[in-house]
């Protein structure tokens, strides 16, 4: 009898909403200067929930980096921040109560209140070379 292979992994690494695309997009553009070409996606130690996401722009992938092409932007991230983010999607809100990047992360268990740092279930580790840190700049409730 032979062992059934593990299933397929189904749920996309990363998904972004074409109203996110445009605006990341729009950014790129106005500064061609930079040379810059596609979206970093990350997960960091830090943050007063452990955890916070990093969102940048970079020249291009480094080894190992994980390649998407959505909504014709290219998107990359790293081998330590993949399984943090495995299902979760990228929007941009453009209101006046929310602004700004927004990401649902179904592996997160708990958030700190202004979102900007997470949890995710017990026994999960830091990603190799970073450490949680408390409530930074980026958390102000």
């Amino acid at each position: 009898m032979t062992e059934l292979a593990e299933p397929l992994r189904t749920t996309p690494l990363l998904t972004l909403t074409e109203t996110a695309a445009e605006k990341i997009r729009e950014l790129i553009a106005e500064d061609p200067a930079e040379d810059v070409s596609v979206l970093r996606v990350a997960v960091q130690g830090g943050g007063c929930s452990g955890f916070q996401y990093a969102l940048g722009f970079d020249r291009g992938p480094q080894e190992g980096d994980h390649e998407l092409e959505l909504h014709g932007v290219p998107v990359v991230v790293d081998p330590y921040s993949a399984p943090y983010l495995r299902g979760a999607s990228i929007d941009f809100l453009n209101g006046l109560q929310e602004s700004g990047f927004k990401i649902d992360n179904p592996n997160v268990s708990s958030a700190c209140g202004c979102g900007h740092s997470f949890q995710v279930p017990e026994g999960e580790e830091l990603p190799e070379g970073t450490s949680a840190g408390g409530c930074g700049s980026g958390c102000s409730h």
